[in-house]
């Protein structure tokens, strides 16, 4: 495979050339020790080979892949994960930059993952795709003394953000047009980056895929780990000091702390970015600032219609109905109405709209409904991901997809699936440009009172 010789501020990186398209892989974006906040990596002047995809944060099996397959379980795992790839037109110039945060409840996953590839995105959308690897777990998420940098992984992103307004023009990707964008604990942290400190003028665009809003803007909103999660991780670890022991240790420890949060949909998230710990401002203090955000930064917020069928499969008393058979799958789907509406749709995002009322023409809604006719549990959690990344041998392991997707109507949807996500990071919601989401926004005046043009997916 061809390379190409990439100038960046940073140093030169020799990345590959494949049908038009640039990749650089496991680019190192900043360094960070245990514990401790990402730190700037000095520029280099020799050339450096990024052909080679990077590791993902030492985790567990995400509890999805019973629908999903194997996503990072195939990477090398390392604590010196802050890594990312670019990829981009050979001839781009000036093209919008979006920013890829993958999910798996801040537990399991990596932007370097074979699914997470960007080439149909670039290719077809004109856009450079940077996809982000950041620390997981009681690695980026939990600080267990006073010494420690508290929500570790959080200011990777914005590491991680930083480097991608210095060094993207050498891409030929616009810094001055950033689209961020992730889904499910990817789509939280991109909340999380709407009220952060010092990310003005980082990112321009925002799109937040199923992420388990109603716990974070709901009532009763998720203030930070739990008693009792920290208690079984301590409890795992006994008298072994965190900072020593190796990366396994800690990661078997951590299971025992995320067991102690329970499974399920509504029972929180047991490491993740916590309110009032820099650079998060308290949970109180969101609103106004999800209001400041609104001014600077168009939105598109999507969900799936059973967003919440997969965490009810995953509850010890409804797990049996999965097992059942369609007529049991059906019955989780039904059922997955109201938790998904409370965490992931209607309700959840009302919040948001409050947010945005005054600028409801900078705010778009989207459900998508669509899912191959035998998938087992409908348009579920992660659904819309084989349509944004990755090629359909990627995806050939993954359950939630059934096993008669016709590959035409697939790669149709996958098409008109992409087409939106690269019109919104070049235009945004201006109706005026082609691709421009206006018929799905949130009308003017009504966003108080409910959320208009919910659309089956908005013909996706």
């Amino acid at each position: 495979m061809p390379s190409l010789l990439v100038q960046a501020p940073c140093g030169p990186l020799r990345a590959q050339v494949d049908r038009g398209l640039v990749h650089a892989r496991g680019i190192r974006y900043a360094t960070a020790r245990r514990f401790c906040a990402p730190q700037e990596i000095a520029d280099h002047t020799e050339p450096l080979d990024v052909s080679r995809r990077g590791p993902a944060c030492p985790q567990i099996p995400s509890r999805l892949g019973f629908l999903t397959g194997l996503a990072a379980e195939n990477l090398d795992h390392s604590e010196d994960c802050l890594v990312l790839s670019v990829t981009a037109p050979v001839d781009a110039h000036g093209a919008p930059v979006m920013v890829w945060f993958h999910g798996g409840a801040y537990l399991s996953g990596g932007g370097e993952a074979p699914k997470y590839d960007a080439g149909a995105l670039v290719a077809e959308g004109d856009v450079v795709v940077v996809t982000v690897t950041y620390r997981l777990g009681v690695f980026g998420y939990l600080a267990p003394d006073q010494a420690a940098d508290g929500n570790a992984g959080l200011r990777d992103q914005i590491a991680a953000l930083r480097w991608v307004q210095r060094n993207i023009g050498a891409f030929g990707g616009n810094p001055g047009n950033v689209t961020v964008f992730g889904q499910s604990a990817g789509g939280d942290s991109v909340l999380c980056l709407l009220v952060a400190d010092d990310v003005e003028g980082l990112l321009h665009r925002a799109i937040i895929q199923s992420a388990p809003l109603g716990l974070r803007l709901g009532r009763r909103p998720w203030s930070g780990i739990a008693q009792p999660v920290r208690d079984a991780f301590g409890d795992a670890l006994g008298q072994a000091d965190p900072r020593a022991v190796d990366s396994a240790t800690l990661v078997r420890a951590q299971s025992q702390g995320a067991a102690a949060a329970g499974r399920g949909l509504v029972t929180g998230l047991p490491f993740a970015p916590q309110p009032g710990v820099a650079p998060l401002p308290p949970a109180a203090e969101w609103p106004r600032r999800l209001a400041d955000a609104a001014a600077r930064v168009e939105l598109m917020v999507t969900y799936t219609r059973h967003d919440g069928a997969a965490f009810l499969a995953l509850r010890p008393q409804l797990s049996r109905l999965y097992k059942m058979g369609s007529i049991g799958r059906r019955v989780l789907m039904a059922i997955s109405a109201w938790p998904t509406t409370r965490v992931f749709g209607r309700s959840a995002i009302r919040p948001l709209a409050t947010a945005w009322r005054a600028h409801p023409d900078r705010i778009v809604v989207h459900r998508i409904d669509w899912s191959p006719s035998d998938a087992p549990l409908g348009a579920c959690h992660c659904i819309e991901l084989p349509l944004l990344f990755g090629t359909p041998a990627d995806w050939s392991d993954a359950p939630m997809l059934g096993v008669s997707a016709g590959v035409r109507d697939t790669q149709e949807r996958a098409i008109r699936t992409r087409r939106v996500w690269a019109d919104f990071a070049h235009h945004g919601l201006n109706p005026g440009a082609q691709g421009g989401g206006g018929r799905c926004a949130l009308r003017a005046g009504a966003a108080e009172r409910r959320l208009e043009g919910v659309a089956d997916g908005a013909g996706l």
